[in-house]
């Protein structure tokens, strides 16, 4: 399996799983400034999802099965998508600036289009062994 013409012999090999760490270690940061009542609500909500990316996209490599891959990273994708929506929300009831959410969202799209573009791939490649 190759990513971007790369030796891959273990998912923190990924471009993808490692531009996913980093909007984690960000979301951290970012949910740290948020009022304590929001402890159990969009903070915990926001860190959930951010954590889920990269979990899944180390989850679905470690099952070793092309298929499996495939289904996890979309699964990624899909925490991806929920993360956005919790920033948008975040920005529009004042947890979050418009500056910061503009950031945060084209970190997000770089990563979702890159899954994307690595699921493609995947999915057009040899069987993995």
């Amino acid at each position: 399996m190759d990513e971007n013409s790369g030796q891959i012999r273990d998912y923190r090999d990924l471009i993808v799983w490692k531009e996913a760490v980093d909007i984690a270690e960000l979301v951290y940061s970012l949910t740290r400034t948020f009022p304590r009542e929001e402890a159990f609500g969009i903070t915990s909500q926001m860190r959930r999802s951010a954590v889920s990316v990269p979990s899944n996209i180390a989850e679905g490599f470690g099952r070793a099965q092309k298929r499996s891959f495939v289904q996890f990273l979309r699964i990624a994708q899909g925490s991806l998508k929920e993360l956005e929506t919790q920033a948008l929300l975040a920005a529009r009831v004042g947890l979050l600036s418009a500056e910061q959410v503009a950031s945060f969202m084209e970190q997000t799209e770089r990563l979702g289009k890159r899954l994307v573009r690595y699921v493609r791939s995947l999915e057009r490649s040899s069987p993995r062994s």
